[in-house]
């Protein structure tokens, strides 16, 4: 750790996508990550370093091996709240957040960022954070600042909403502003053109490579580079007609009745976006962690032109697509197998949203004025 680095720690850290952007933002020194999915935490470690990295459920590390840190970051899990889950209110998932604040409480950091779905925000779990944060309470020392922030408008080719709580006890640190917009003075959202131009259309492999690696005195399928996630899948031929009928921007609706499978038939109503295709010149929408499943959600690769012979992909978006449309540098690795990496990938905070909350954050932590870098994504 180099003299002016700042000591950080990241919880529920998963594959690293948060520590990524905040590495990338440079001046970060992780010094403990937790993690309990083995393949994530694999992933992380390919990345970041195993010696850091502690494999385990969070509520089993003892406080006396909390370090000290400026920094704590993470997401507790969000599947308690997210509008795509039961939104159990007595999920025990939801309950995470109690160890975040018990690791708060231990390495007293200067600040700690909590990132979640945007649903968070409306949760009896966050409600009782906020009151935490009142006098007398586990996070007294700490203001609160809250965001429902759009990775957009932060450079990540992704419509993608996410819940941001900024605590300070070193005093207010306000809302990051956008660096990117739909439109206006500010550099324009990066589209799905931006990341997935230059990709082969016709992936050659369906499998991951038959590698493994040894890691936390196990081993895993992995590490993989870049180049081996760009893969497809088998689909019937009746999925490939499905595929071929559905415009950009386009979704089930767009079916012929004769495609639509029976529930969609009987369904008149009801979400868009399934079965939907990307617009090259848009951003996507969120990636889940099914993305390579069309009938989850706008996945279908954007290339389309209208007409018997019009040149078409029809296929679903690739893990190396998926990753890049999260704004995963070409250089990380990975571990596990194709759905497990594809989990980790969908639960991952954008490294580029990160690295702009970090960036933001930086000249509260150090004193020194911050000086942004260049995104990645735009031209010189």
């Amino acid at each position: 750790m180099t003299e002016q680095s700042i000591p950080m720690i990241d919880l529920f850290a998963g594959c690293g996508g948060m520590t990524s952007g905040f590495v990338a933002a440079e001046g970060y020194q992780p010094v403990m990550a937790v993690e309990w999915d083995l393949h994530a935490a694999a992933t992380y470690a390919a990345n970041f370093g195993e010696d850091h990295m502690r494999w385990a459920d969070i509520a089993t590390i003892p406080n006396d091996e909390v370090p000290p840190a400026d920094l704590i970051i993470g997401g507790p899990p969000c599947q308690g709240f997210s509008a795509l889950g039961a939104q159990d209110v007595h999920d025990p998932r939801n309950k995470l957040w109690q160890e975040y604040i018990r690791f708060v409480r231990h390495a007293a950091p200067k600040v700690f960022v909590i990132e979640n779905v945007d649903r968070f925000l409306a949760s009896g779990e966050f409600a009782l954070l906020e009151s935490e944060a009142r006098p007398g309470g586990l996070l007294e020392e700490y203001v609160l600042t809250v965001a429902l922030l759009l990775a957009a408008d932060f450079g990540v080719p992704q419509r993608r909403k996410r819940a941001i709580v900024i605590g300070s006890r070193i005093g207010e640190i306000p809302v990051p502003a956008p660096t990117h917009a739909r439109s206006g003075d500010l550099p324009r959202w990066h589209s799905v053109r931006d990341v997935l131009t230059g990709l082969p259309e016709h992936p050659t492999r369906t499998t991951l490579p038959l590698s493994r690696v040894e890691v936390f005195g196990t081993e895993v399928p992995g590490r993989f580079k870049s180049e081996d996630l760009h893969i497809g899948r088998n689909p019937t031929p009746l999925s490939l007609r499905r595929y071929r009928a559905v415009p950009p921007g386009g979704g089930r609706f767009d079916l012929p009745y004769e495609l639509m499978p029976r529930c969609w038939q009987e369904k008149k109503t009801g979400t868009t976006d399934v079965m939907g295709r990307m617009r090259w010149d848009e951003p996507s929408l969120t990636i889940r962690t099914e993305f390579y499943k069309p009938e989850k959600g706008r996945y279908l690769h954007p290339q389309w032109e209208p007409g018997d012979d019009g040149h078409r992909v029809d296929r679903p978006i690739t893990h190396l697509e998926a990753a890049r449309l999260q704004t995963f540098d070409d250089t990380f690795e990975w571990c596990g197998t194709k759905i497990q990496v594809a989990k980790q990938i969908g639960n991952a905070v954008p490294p580029m949203l990160a690295k702009a909350l970090a960036q933001h954050i930086k000249p509260y932590l150090t004193g020194v004025e911050s000086t942004r870098s260049r995104c990645a994504l735009c031209p010189e």
